[in-house]
């Protein structure tokens, strides 16, 4: 719902169409042109007609700049995203006409204020965080998102090298972009929700916009094959480690570790698994409760890298643990040093499959099946890199969401 406002206070409204000098001489228009409040979601539209625009400036009562495009022949200008809610802006517009003479305009007007708005919970990356290759980008949204398609319309990705991705939605309140490939080692990337202003449907609008930078940092990328039972983790594309391993024992799927491409989630140390994930609780003949060292997480359903100085004698040999990767406390520590969220573990050889909301499993999806989860149905190229500086002064941080843990 929308709540009226007057206009700007001392901002000269003399937007609409300057009045003509001669036939060469530029007629420029600007829309809005005050009056009442606007809805977030309202366009600013600068034209020129005998003319060609030379400059155009808006700002916030704030000092903020607004985006905007310019067309081929420069005779039309529009913002780029949505408006912020109970903010006044102020346009400035020039343009030069065939006479060689140029003609200003000034406009000023306010947005009107939101009563319900959405927020968003930024589960990964962090920002400034160093990650790995297979890094998705995470949003979960606080309300069902009625319009996916604006709001999808708002996220824009930059880096530094060029990267065709997409995004992905899970249900109504969930988002995730992936790379088409995996991210290039060393990639300076951000991550911009222009969701302020974005209307959600139903009188809901965006709360506020989210920013995220983040560093790709060396890829890391690993293998473990159930029936070699190693691991070979690969820093850059070069072996770096060959790791003994003993993975899940089977018997039942439970048991089993899910084959796929693995993301490595969080870090923990310690970290306590039990049974009580299987429903087995104090008291079942099943039941355990371990502590556990140096643990890398890779999935939501309890799976890790971790320390187990109780399965070394198996480790390399046999498949022992109740689905985990179970390595030797030296390995686990150098394993666990090195890991970075994101990083790519992918498992083999084994009957159970990754499903692509276990976790971070979105690299089990192929990618023309991605693509057709994005609201959209298309893919995107990234834009330039935007440094630190700039996405601060234009957008705050999301927050962070944490994951949770389970077995051995």
């Amino acid at each position: 719902m929308l709540a009226g406002a007057g206009m700007v206070a001392g901002v000269a409204a003399c937007s609409g169409e300057q009045a003509l000098d001669g036939r060469d001489a530029v007629r420029l228009a600007v829309s809005p042109g005050g009056g009442a409040a606007l809805p977030p979601d309202s366009p600013i539209d600068v034209r020129a007609q005998t003319g060609r625009i030379a400059n155009v400036t808006v700002s916030t009562a704030k000092g903020e700049a607004v985006e905007g495009d310019l067309n081929a022949d420069r005779t039309q200008w529009r913002s780029r995203w949505s408006l912020t809610p109970g903010q006044s802006y102020t346009v400035d517009a020039t343009a030069i006409g065939k006479d060689g003479k140029t003609r200003t305009v000034r406009s000023g007007f306010t947005v009107a204020t939101v009563q319900k708005r959405f927020g968003v919970n930024v589960e990964a990356p962090y920002n400034k965080e160093t990650v790995g290759v297979g890094i998705p980008i995470i949003m979960h949204f606080d309300r069902p998102v009625q319009d996916r398609a604006s709001v999808e319309k708002a996220l824009e990705v930059r880096s530094d090298k060029p990267v065709e991705g997409a995004w992905h939605w899970f249900g109504n309140q969930e988002v995730v972009f992936r790379p088409k490939e995996y991210w290039p080692a060393h990639t300076r990337a951000s991550f911009i929700a222009h969701l302020s202003g974005v209307n959600n449907g139903k009188g809901m609008y965006g709360g506020k916009d989210y920013a995220v930078n983040f560093t790709v940092g060396d890829s890391h990328v690993s293998t473990a094959g159930e029936d070699n039972h190693k691991m070979v983790v690969k820093i850059n594309g070069k072996k770096a480690r060959t790791i003994p391993t003993s993975m899940g024992r089977g018997g039942e799927e439970k048991y089993t570790t899910t084959d796929g491409v693995h993301l490595t989630m969080q870090k923990d140390d310690p970290v306590t698994m039990t049974s009580d994930w299987e429903g087995c609780g104090q008291g079942c003949a099943g039941y355990y409760s371990l502590t556990v060292y140096k643990a890398v997480k890779i999935s939501d359903s309890g799976e890790y890298v971790h320390s187990a100085p109780w399965s070394v004698g198996d480790q390399g040999h046999d498949n022992v643990s109740h689905g985990c990767i179970n390595v030797s406390p030296s390995d686990a520590k150098w394993f666990y040093n090195l890991a970075q969220r994101g990083d790519v573990v992918t498992v083999t050889g084994t009957s159970r499959k990754l499903d692509p909301q276990n976790g971070w499993g979105f690299w089990q999806m192929g990618w023309s099946d991605w693509v057709k989860g994005s609201a959209l149905q298309r893919s995107v190229s990234t834009a330039p890199h935007m440094d630190a500086a700039t996405l601060s002064a234009q957008s705050g941080n999301g927050a962070v969401q944490k994951p949770r843990a389970s077995h051995n």
